[in-house]
Parts: C-alpha cells; sequence; structure tokens
C-alpha cells in the first residue's frame, strides 16, 4: 500500500564500509541538501557495529526519516530501530548486489536513489523474521552462508558480484548437500537440499529468484533448491539469473505466515549477507510494519 509524500528532515547515517559508502558520502550529503531535504543528522560510520546506535539515537530523537546508505546487511542490521514508529526508512543502494533497493524498484544510482527521497512517497511493507531477529529481504542457509563469511572484504569491494561468484566457485570444492525438513503448518516435508533461500523479496544476491515474493504479501516464501547435486545448484542460478524457461526445475516453494526449518546437520544462516543464526529456526513475516521511501508512480 503507498501513502502520502515523504518527510522534507531526515538523518543520513552511511556505512562507510560498504563497497561505496566511503566515497560517496560527501556527495550524498551534498545532493541531498541540493534536492531539498534537510538534513538534521549526518554521519559516515567506519564500524559498521556501530550503525544500529546511529539510527536508534537518530529515531529517538525524532528524525521524521532515516536515510541509511550501504548494502542490505546495512539495512537488515538497523531496520529492527523502526518497527513500532513512525519514521520513514529510506535506502541509499551502496553494496554489492542492492537486493532490497531492487526490490523496493529503486534506481541503483546515487542521483536516481537522492530524487526518490526528495520526490517520492511512502510506502508500507513486510519484514522476514527469523525467529525475533527482522530483516528487509532474504535470508540464506548452504552454500551462501559460507561464501558470506569468508569472502575477503577487497574482493568484494572491488570486483562486486564478479567476486562473490569466484569465491562462491572456491568455497563449492568440498561443500555437502544437507538433510532439510519443512514445516509450512500443512505438516513436515523432508529433502535433501544445496541450498534454501528465504524471501521476504524476489531479488537474493541481486538475481530475481521468486515470482511469489514480494514486500506486501503478508507471507514469508521458503525456497529449496532440492537434491544433492553441486552442478544442479550451480545451473539453478545460472537459469535465474538470465530468466531460462525451466529456472523454477530444481526448486520446491513453500509459502507461510510462519514456517519451520531444520536440518541434518545444522546449517548457518545468512540474513541479508552477514552470517547471524544457525537451524533449526522459524521463518515469520511481519506483515506492514514499516514505511520506506520509493519513488512516485
Amino acid at each position: 500500500m503507498e501513502t502520502s509524500s515523504l518527510p522534507r528532515e531526515a538523518a543520513l547515517i552511511v556505512n562507510a564500509q560498504s563497497r561505496k559508502g566511503e566515497d560517496l558520502f560527501e556527495a550524498a550529503r551534498a545532493k541531498l541538501t541540493e534536492a531539498g531535504v534537510t538534513l538534521i543528522a549526518a554521519h559516515p560510520v567506519r564500524d559498521p557495529s556501530q550503525l544500529f546506535d546511529h539510527v536508534r539515537r537518530a529515531v529517538a530523537d525524532g528524525a521524521p526519516m532515516v536515510i541509511v546508505g550501504g548494502g542490505d546487511g546495512s539495512m537488515s542490521g538497523t531496520v529492527d530501530a523502526l518497527v513500532g514508529t513512525n519514521c520513514v526508512f529510506a535506502v541509499l543502494p551502496l553494496g554489492t548486489a542492492n537486493s532490497f533497493a531492487r526490490t523496493l524498484d529503486l534506481p541503483l544510482d546515487l542521483d536516481g536513489a537522492i530524487d526518490a527521497i526528495a520526490h517520492g512517497q511512502r510506502r508500507r511493507i513486510d519484514l522476514g523474521m527469523i525467529d525475533d531477529d527482522y530483516f528487509v529481504n532474504a535470508a540464506s542457509l548452504g552454500l551462501s552462508p559460507m561464501i558470506g563469511k569468508t569472502v575477503p572484504h577487497k574482493l568484494k569491494r572491488y570486483l562486486g558480484r564478479i567476486g562473490y561468484l569466484l569465491w562462491a566457485i572456491k568455497c563449492s570444492v568440498g561443500f555437502r548437500a544437507f538433510r532439510l525438513t519443512i514445516d509450512d503448518g500443512t505438516g513436515e516435508q523432508r529433502m535433501w537440499s544445496t541450498e534454501v533461500r528465504i524471501l521476504n523479496g524476489p531479488y537474493h544476491g541481486g538475481v530475481e529468484l521468486s515470482d511469489n515474493a514480494d514486500v506486501d504479501t503478508g507471507q514469508i516464501v521458503v525456497q529449496a533448491v532440492v537434491g544433492r547435486s553441486h552442478a544442479r545448484l550451480a545451473w539453478d542460478w545460472y537459469a535465474k539469473f538470465f530468466k531460462l524457461r525451466d529456472r523454477d526445475a530444481h526448486t520446491k516453494e513453500f509459502r507461510g505466515t510462519a514456517i519451520r526449518l531444520a536440518t541434518k546437520p545444522s546449517q548457518r544462516i545468512s540474513i541479508d549477507g552477514e552470517v547471524l543464526a544457525a537451524t533449526p529456526v522459524v521463518a515469520r513475516v511481519a506483515a506492514g510494519v514499516i514505511e520506506v521511501a520509493v519513488p512516485r508512480r
């Protein structure tokens, strides 16, 4: 649901460790001011662990809108501070994949993103949850958390999605499939899997993975790549990247408001790029809990 115009005052908080954050902070501040947005605070944060505290402080100080610059991990790590408030969440996509920005149809260039913040409108959206932790876009288990936990920062910073791909090839050596149990409320299903995506939006890793996931459906989508083959997992990513006709041939999807996942052995879970949990977990949807800035239609 899309509502009224956006506030004209905001706090700008940028993850200076994100792929483009340090380089673009000053430009973002200047361009926002030129576009008519009054910045009541502006902080480049060089320690990502401090991002949440900066956002929470801005909300507590009465900022009507908080603009967070960074990648999906920055968004997921700060959005909890806005749940249950009237503060609007605005996104400057300065990361590698920028999946959340893609889900919101935000321009990925700085000028376009700022135009959406200055002249766009509000949209009320869902958040995903892993147990009690909110996330904006997607969580995953299997090969992706291994990549996210070990990928060198410089490789990600300078090569972007290509760097992720190269590191994925390295990590796939020795990786093994796992037994997955899913309970979507209609009964348990068991299968072998190499990767599971928990989707609040259609994108993960900058690739559109699902036709059924979106941020205002009131449901969470769990998509499992079934089988034990590494080649099948690679083909699934390839087919979805190029939008081939049979791109869903090796996946099964489950939808609901709460879905329980268990694995043997236990698998780490990457939440919007940050490894923060492990199975077993319950994936939930928190329907319509925040407002975000999106382009005006």
